[in-house]
């Protein structure tokens, strides 16, 4: 019996030293939002006038990974290392594998063409690194993805795949 026991502890210490050694990241995997892909840097020469610039050319990709709860945007929230924010006001909702791209610059938001516009001609996210959270209404965190253009973009074109 006390063999048992005692290889029960320790299997019960071995998965709390593995539960602890877990990467922050790892938290994001109980939602069913997810972050798809970012193209943090817009092709061409970043630009932040509203009427000719290319801040729309820089997206973040938000999908639903549920294969069957259709998820609401109003009242997640997206931040940067900085604390710049964008929070979804209005209803949008995503079915199962659905996504959304959460362009920046100043456009017409569209369920049907899967786009929301920050309606900010100043870009989100840094060139050379950053993280990406996402929160969901509660304030619970949804997401969070951090990146650095040398170790996370290895082709060196601006966009970073997360969760395919």
């Amino acid at each position: 019996m006390r063999i048992r026991l005692a290889a029960t502890t320790a299997a019960a210490a071995g998965t709390l030293a593995v539960l602890t050694a877990v990467p922050a990241q790892a938290a994001e995997y109980s939602s069913a939002l997810k972050i798809r892909g970012i193209q943090y840097d817009a092709p061409g020469r970043d630009s932040n006038s509203c009427s000719t610039g290319n801040t729309d050319e820089e997206y973040l990709t938000i999908k639903n990974y549920s294969s069957s709860a259709t998820v609401n945007l109003k009242g997640y929230v997206v931040k940067d290392a900085a604390g710049n924010r964008f929070a979804f006001t209005a209803n949008h909702y995503l079915q199962p594998g659905d996504y959304v791209k959460l362009r920046g610059g100043n456009g017409t938001d569209s369920d049907r063409n899967n786009v929301v516009y920050r309606d900010n001609c100043n870009f989100m996210w840094n060139n050379d690194k950053d993280t990406i959270y996402v929160y969901k209404p509660s304030g619970s965190r949804a997401d969070v993805h951090s990146y650095t253009r040398s170790g996370s973009d290895a082709d060196g074109n601006g966009y970073i795949t997360y969760h395919g």
